[in-house]
């Protein structure tokens, strides 16, 4: 006698055939909302906000909706919050003005957290998978930290209304770990105005013994440098000028870098309070200046000569452009920005949420170097054509797969889910994401024609030129 199998049995059988299917098509789709599941389970997001929030509670508003919510904007899968809020209202037990309130409140403990704790998760999950990149420093934990002031933003609050000058929402710090290309940390700040070294006591809360902090010279002071040596860690900072060079010993050469002559020195210097130090000072002559017009490049550091000769300290500085490189990977492929968050507190929680989103797509391209090499991902790959392609999907996705199928992501084991990743990974076509490096650029020639005109047409000034052409 034939059994014929329960509706619940055939229900399984078609959405595993349909999850089969994003696999095979757009594994990458699949690999970013398995690692959000994973990364961001609702429950330890709502216990994250218990534990860290002093004057807000809950009392419908979940903050994990909230994440939620604020992830389909700032991966641009929906134009604005309100979008988002009228995309879900039907399961949103709140007005958009709760939400608001909400989010204008939340308190910059509760989005310096939710980044440290889901790196953390990530963090467990690139290792197992074997993704990371090739260590700076072998033996060391290097941290790169920069800043970033959040653009302005509309002129919606009545204290703005009045003013010509840009509202700044705040700005952040924020640590890279260039092994695992994971932000591990962000220090909000909502004060637009300030600068890096006003938090240098935040900073110095991070440093663990056998660091090495690399950071640009807003970072350089005799606090924060004094600070990171008592705490057995070293510095990498780039010399400020208002640290004064007391004395100076013996120049001595020790080879070049692709950009120029290598020098160092041991040196005592001042800051403008008179406070002294001794370090280690080493200088690159620069082939040719950069933008700001610096012809040399001085770097502070306390690393021994034993583990950092000067050129390896100046090639290592160097790589401080891979938080840059976060950075405009927040512009490109994100809306970390939000202009219609004026208020301090929300716009620095959609700065964190696309922290996040960048988090996802590292670990997703941490799966890919698992599964065909971290060469040949890092020369080849684009992550820009991943998250578009995660953009574009994720919402039929969504719809064709009920929120039960990716439940099972949120308790499983960072070494299981590293194996699902890898195996996802494998069915990746790669010439899709394929890079294309652009070429050198073009020198801008002065602009000096029809200086008495407005505007002109480019479709006139091409005819003539087809005119005058052989």
């Amino acid at each position: 006698m034939r059994e014929w199998a329960s509706p619940g049995d055939v229900q399984r059988m078609i959405l595993s055939k349909v999850f089969d299917r994003f696999v095979e098509e757009t594994p990458v789709t699949v690999m970013a909302r398995a690692t959000i599941e994973h990364a961001l389970p609702p429950e330890a997001l709502d216990a994250l906000f218990d534990r860290y929030a002093e004057r807000q509670y809950t009392r419908e508003l979940l903050f994990s909706s909230v994440v939620e919510l604020m992830g389909v904007v700032v991966s641009k899968i929906q134009p604005s919050v309100h979008a988002a809020y009228k995309a879900v209202k039907s399961t949103l037990p709140v007005t958009i003005t709760a939400l608001y309130d909400k989010l204008n409140l939340l308190e910059p403990a509760v989005t310096s957290a939710l980044i440290s704790h889901t790196a953390q998760r990530l963090e467990s999950v690139v290792r197992t998978m074997h993704g990371e990149m090739p260590a700076l420093l072998p033996g060391f934990r290097v941290r790169i930290i920069d800043g970033s002031h959040l653009a302005a933003t509309q002129r919606r609050l009545k204290v703005l209304r009045g003013s010509i000058a840009g509202p700044l929402p705040g700005h952040s710090l924020v640590v890279l770990d260039p092994e695992l290309m994971l932000a591990t940390h962000m220090i909000p700040c909502e004060d637009g105005h300030a600068q890096e070294r006003s938090l240098s006591a935040q900073i110095l809360g991070l440093v663990a013994a056998n660091d090495v902090w690399i950071a640009d010279r807003n970072f350089c002071t005799t606090a924060l440098l004094a600070g990171i040596a008592e705490r057995d860690a070293f510095y990498l900072i780039r010399h400020h000028a208002n640290l004064t060079i007391v004395t100076a010993g013996t120049f001595r050469k020790c080879g070049r870098t692709d950009t120029g002559e290598v020098f160092e020195q041991s040196v005592t210097i001042r800051d403008l309070d008179g406070e002294t130090m001794k370090t280690r000072r080493v200088i690159v002559r620069l082939d040719k200046p950069t933008r700001d017009g610096d012809s040399e490049m001085s770097i502070l550091t306390n690393l021994p000569k034993t583990a950092a000769s000067g050129k390896l300290v100046a090639d290592l500085y160097r790589k401080r452009w891979k938080v840059e490189t976060m950075f405009q990977s927040l512009t490109q492929m994100l809306n970390g920005e939000i202009d219609t968050l004026a208020y301090p507190r929300a716009a620095l929680l959609g700065f964190a949420t696309a922290l996040l989103a960048y988090n996802v797509l590292s670990t997703v391209q941490a799966a890919l170097r698992a599964a065909f090499g971290s060469e040949k991902i890092q020369n080849e790959v684009s992550a820009y054509y991943i998250a578009n392609e995660v953009r574009v999907n994720s919402g039929g996705m969504l719809i064709a797969l009920e929120p039960a199928v990716w439940e099972v992501f949120q308790t499983m084991t960072s070494s299981r889910f590293g194996l699902k990743m890898v195996e996802w990974a494998s069915h990746a076509q790669l010439p899709k994401y394929k890079r294309h490096p652009r070429g050198p650029k073009k020198p801008v020639p002065k602009r000096t024609r029809f200086p008495d005109k407005t505007h002109i047409s480019t479709a006139r000034l091409l005819a003539e030129s087809r005119k005058k052409s052989p």
